[in-house]
């Protein structure tokens, strides 16, 4: 698993790459658990100052969850222990002392939106697309944390719209919308603003920036535990959830039944 994930610090700079090109940077689970392990260790390293992800190569910053991960759901504590995982890490990278910036190349879909939705600046290329196109694909549900976020950073209407029409963002309008804060014409490009960003990051006050990154979370932080469960109980433990996984893997459009 270590080359799928990579982490290097430079100057102060974290920088961590999902680096699954060949199969557009889907995550296993042992990435996910790196990402939050990472996130824990600069908790006591003051030396990193800021942090950057992104995926390896152009074609995607994360395409979500490797649908290997799910073969073997069967029970309604199988969806609730994955969302609860997803959450778990996800919790743990938006608390993560230092400011982290998202470097959106490609596609940046499922879990790897719900990540990049969770990072404190988002920035992304010109070939950049952001979504969640679970309504045509697997069938399932996101947590209510990850709802939330969407809701935060697109509002109520445009979420419901997003996710329900399974379409994905492209990068002018997500620019548009305030969803990445920049556009640049290439990955090269992007990288190059994502350290020059990350270096002007490290330069400033960290405790000013510490606080107010903690600050906003407290703000948004309104769900009291196991909120949702149901619904993830709902999806994960469906004919269609099973349906969907296999169209996937068949490459061939799902027949919904809704059960």
């Amino acid at each position: 698993m270590t080359d799928e994930l990579l982490y290097d610090v430079r100057d102060g700079i974290g920088r961590i790459t999902f680096n699954r090109p060949q199969a557009r940077n889907a995550l296993t689970f042992a990435m996910y658990e790196r990402l939050a392990a990472i996130c824990g260790e600069i908790e006591t390293d003051s030396a990193v100052k800021a942090l950057v992800l992104t995926g390896a190569g152009d074609k995607a910053f994360a395409a979500g969850t490797d649908i290997a991960q799910f073969r073997d759901f069967k029970t309604a504590e199988d969806g609730l222990a994955y969302e609860a995982r997803i959450d778990r890490v996800i919790d743990t990278l938006e608390r993560c002392r230092v400011p982290i910036i998202a470097a959106i190349s490609g596609a940046c879909t499922g879990g790897g939106a719900a990540i990049a939705a969770a990072c404190d600046l988002r920035i992304a290329a010109a070939g950049a697309r952001f979504g969640f196109p679970i309504a045509r694909t697997l069938g399932n549900c996101l947590s209510m944390a990850n709802y939330a976020r969407l809701v935060a950073l697109m509002g109520l209407a445009r979420t419901k719209e997003v996710i329900f029409t399974a379409r994905l963002v492209e990068a002018p309008e997500a620019l548009a919308i305030g969803l990445v804060g920049e556009v640049l014409p290439d990955h090269a490009t992007l990288m190059a603003r994502a350290d020059a960003l990350a270096r002007t990051l490290a330069s400033h006050a960290p405790l000013t920036l510490r606080a107010t990154k903690e600050a906003l979370r407290r703000i948004g932080e309104k769900m009291s535990p196991g909120a949702g469960d149901d619904l993830v109980v709902m999806c994960y433990t469906s004919a269609d959830f099973r349906e969907g996984m296999a169209a996937f893997l068949e490459k061939r459009a799902p027949q919904w039944s809704g059960r």
